[in-house]
C-alpha cells in the first residue's frame, strides 16, 4: 500500500484517539491546514512536533524529516539543521521513505494549487 499525503493527518488523528482526546491539538490542526496551503513555518512546526512527540503527535522521525525537508526546501532558516539532526538517528531506508513522502506531499499540494 502506498503513502499519500493524508496519512500525516491520519497519523496525528490516531495519536489523539490513543491519547483519549479524540481530536488533534489546536496547534497541529492549524499547522496541517497551513501546511496544505504551503506555509513553510507550518512545515517546520510539524517537524518539531513529530521529532519531539509534542502537541499530540507521536515521535516519528520519518514524518519529522519529511516536514523539516519541506521547510528547508521552502527556505526556512533552521529546517536544514533540524533535518540533519534527525537524520543522524535514522537509517538510509528511513531517510529514503521520508524523502518519498515529501515528494508525494509536494506533488499533491501542487496539483491542488494548480
Amino acid at each position: 500500500m502506498g503513502y499519500n499525503a493524508a496519512q500525516s493527518q491520519d497519523h496525528l488523528l490516531g495519536t489523539a484517539a490513543r491519547a483519549g482526546t479524540g481530536e488533534i491539538t489546536g496547534l497541529i490542526a492549524n499547522c496541517l491546514i497551513a501546511a496544505s496551503q504551503g506555509c513553510v513555518d507550518a512545515y517546520f512546526d510539524l517537524g518539531v512536533a513529530f521529532s519531539t512527540g509534542s502537541h499530540g503527535a507521536v515521535c516519528d522521525l520519518i514524518e519529522a524529516h519529511k516536514w523539516f525537508n519541506l521547510a528547508a526546501v521552502g527556505g526556512h532558516d533552521e529546517a536544514a539543521h533540524c533535518r540533519a539532526e534527525v537524520s543522524g538517528e535514522m537509517t538510509a531506508r528511513d531517510i529514503a521513505e521520508a524523502q518519498r513522502r515529501a515528494r508525494a506531499w509536494m506533488a499533491t499540494t501542487t496539483r491542488r494549487a494548480a
